[in-house]
This record gives C-alpha cells, sequence and structure tokens, in this order.
C-alpha cells in the first residue's frame, strides 16, 4: 500500500493523537502512524496539571470527554508514619486533573476522525525512514498488522513515539540519558468508600510512596525502588513488602490485599530522563519523550508533549500557509521548547534531590515535642 499526506506522525500516544487532531482540523493531510493495535494499552501519563489542562481547553477537547473519567485532585498531602504532615493546595482550584489513557485517546481520535484529512493507521510497525538529514526525509516504510507493507510518502515525519523512539533511531538522532537513583513499580487498586480526590505522598523506609487519585473509583500507587532492582527484589518475599504499603496507610489495607497479591500486580518502570541533542532534522522532527523523556516527578512529561504538540501545530500551519515545511521552521519550534522543557527537566531533578526536606520541619517539631502543624502552601 502506498500513501501521501503532508504530515506523518509516528506514535498514537496523546501528543501525537492532539498533533493530529490539531492538523487534520486545518485540513492538513495527516496520517497517524501506531505500533499498538489498541489505542491506551501502553502506559503513558494520565494526569493534566496547569499547562495540559490549559491545551486542552484552548482546542475545547475536555468538553468531548465523559464527566465519569474526568477526576480533579484537590490537594496534595504528605504522611510519614501514619501522620499527615503537610499539605498543598492550588490556587487554581486542583493540583491535578486525571483521565484515564484510553478515554483521552479515544476522545482526541474520534474528533481527528471527523475530519476527512486524516487516516489512522492502527497496528503499524515503521521499520525504515525514506530520504536523510541532507536531503531532507521524504517519507517512511512500515509493516501493518497483516505483515504488508505500508509506504508513506509525507513532507514532515513527527516522531510522537516515546522514549524508546524508533524514529529517533532511524534517524541517528543522539540522545543522553540521566539517571535518577531510582526505578518505580506501579499498582492500581480499588479507592475505598468516601476516599476523597487527593494526592498522598509519603515515606516508607526512606523511600517516596505516591497515591494517585483515578477517574472511575481507583488509587494508582507508585512505589520507589533502588535504581536496578527489580531483578533482586522480586526473588525476595512478596509479603513484608506490602505488609509496608497497608502499614503506611491502614485506611487501605483492605483493598491493598484485595487487588495485590503477588509482584505481577506491580508494573516495574526503568527510571531515566533524556536529551536528544537535537529535535529536528530536514524533514523530521521529534516531541513529548522521544525528544525529552521525563519521569513520573511532577507530571510533567505528559503535560509538556501536549504542549509540544500545540505548538508545533502553530509552526506547521505557519509554514503552510507561507509556502511550505522548512527545515528552519522545524528548528524554530525546538527552540521556542528547547530551554522550557530543560528548565522543567532541572525542576524535576530538584524536587526528587529535595523530596525529604517537606519532612524534617516535622521532624525537628518532633524532637522538641511541640505540635505538628498542617501547613497550607
Amino acid at each position: 500500500m502506498k500513501l501521501e499526506c503532508e504530515v506523518c506522525i509516528v506514535g498514537g500516544g496523546p501528543a501525537g493523537a492532539l498533533l493530529s487532531c490539531l492538523l487534520a482540523e486545518q485540513g492538513v493531510s495527516t496520517i497517524l502512524v501506531e505500533r499498538q493495535s489498541v489505542a491506551g494499552k501502553a502506559f503513558r501519563g494520565e494526569i493534566l496539571n496547569d499547562e495540559g489542562q490549559q491545551v486542552i481547553q484552548k482546542h475545547k477537547l475536555l468538553e468531548q470527554i465523559h464527566e465519569d473519567y474526568v477526576l480533579a485532585s484537590t490537594r496534595i498531602e504528605y504522611w510519614e508514619h501514619q501522620q499527615q504532615v503537610k499539605t498543598v493546595e492550588s490556587a487554581v482550584g486542583n493540583v491535578g486533573v486525571h483521565i484515564p489513557q484510553p478515554h483521552f485517546l479515544d476522545a482526541l481520535l474520534k474528533q481527528a476522525s471527523t475530519y476527512e484529512s486524516f487516516r489512522y493507521l492502527a497496528g503499524t510497525t515503521v521499520t525504515a525512514l525514506e530520504g536523510d538529514s541532507e536531503q531532507g526525509y521524504t517519507g517512511l516504510t512500515a509493516c501493518d498488522k497483516n505483515g504488508d507493507e505500508v509506504t508513506i510518502h509525507s513532507s514532515v515525519i513527527v516522531g510522537a513515539d516515546g522514549r524508546y523512539s524508533t524514529v529517533r533511531k532511524l534517524a541517528q538522532m543522539p540522545v543522553t540519558n540521566i539517571r535518577h537513583g531510582y526505578d518505580l513499580l506501579w499498582a492500581k487498586i480499588t479507592a475505598p468508600a468516601g476516599w476523597e480526590p487527593v494526592t498522598r505522598l509519603a515515606l516508607v523506609n526512606g523511600r517516596q510512596l505516591s497515591l494517585f487519585s483515578q477517574a472511575e473509583g481507583y488509587i494508582q500507587i507508585g512505589w520507589n525502588v533502588e535504581e536496578g532492582s527489580f531483578p533482586t527484589l522480586f526473588k525476595q518475599s512478596f509479603e513484608p513488602f506490602i505488609q509496608l504499603l497497608a502499614e503506611a496507610f491502614p485506611d487501605l489495607e483492605h483493598n491493598v490485599y484485595d487487588r495485590i497479591h503477588s509482584w505481577k500486580d506491580f508494573v516495574p518502570l526503568d527510571i531515566f530522563s533524556s536529551r536528544s541533542e537535537t529535535w529536528s532534522q530536514n524533514g523530521l522532527v521529534l516531541i513529548g519523550d522521544a525528544a525529552h523523556t521525563m519521569t513520573p516527578t511532577g507530571a510533567f512529561g505528559l503535560n509538556a508533549a501536549l504542549k509540544d504538540a500545540d505548538v508545533l501545530a502553530s509552526e506547521l500551519l505557519r509554514m503552510r500557509q507561507e509556502g511550505g515545511y522548512t527545515a528552519a521552521g522545524l528548528k524554530a519550534f525546538e527552540d521556542e521548547r528547547r530551554q522550557t522543557v530543560t528548565e522543567l527537566q532541572e525542576r524535576q531533578l530538584t524536587m526528587e534531590s529535595t523530596f525529604h526536606e517537606h519532612f524534617l520541619q516535622v521532624r525537628i517539631l518532633q524532637k522538641s515535642n511541640k505540635r505538628l502543624p498542617i501547613n497550607n502552601i
């Protein structure tokens, strides 16, 4: 099969789906290529912070998502030794909005599919790029779910295919990985009756344990563990580990034991951030984790990716109106976003290195036998 389009986007996650929607709405012939056959199967961030909410509201896309799948978190709580020691609230009314990824992607893809200029190729894996960085990339080849070859000729290739980006690898774009000293275990439990929509952050055995309220009545658990410890950890007894979680939050003990029965109920995530030396070449550009992988800290990754898509859409539309897509125009997008993204990555490093300080004041007061305050910041 041979296809043609103006913009070929690789990666059907939130950034790729949003960019497709914004371009197709303006009549730009757009093909979205996604390796997974089912949207939302791969794990990605699901919490919108202020930046992400602004992007979605700007394009009136939140209206496409049923209210049952949208949950605003009211505050962040810090806990230690079964005691809430600090509270952080937001002046804008929430500290984050959770939308389950399948519902988010479904809304974006449904909206994009209303435009004749959009085509979605699910279950399709990119195998090669056509062209090069000097003469310019002119398209790609891929293999669909039936094993047949697909050739796509395009003016611009957008790599929105995540931290292990195939597009980045095929284009031989150098990337530097940054280790953070920890990895992460994800798990999901049902929320008990009356559970408030909050985010809880705790210290358990010196490691960060996070609880994120989710739509549809769930709590997402994120547990920091020592970097590279998965093989050793999974050989150990499961019970002492899960008991620590139940002891940290006794009000969740029943739900924890009801939903988590073995190491198989945790999803391990290798934690690192990355910086690509360049995000753009002639006829090709990277966005989201393909350009700048982030850690889960602060939920910046998803939101920065959505902002990338928003800014890139504007730049592509500008170039189109002015006569054509250029390497200089793609570089202008990179220049506009790079400094902001670099600052966010540095902020993540700072947040991770100073996490323990949220509990320091409380420990000092405990030693002096003074009353523990609840700080509203």
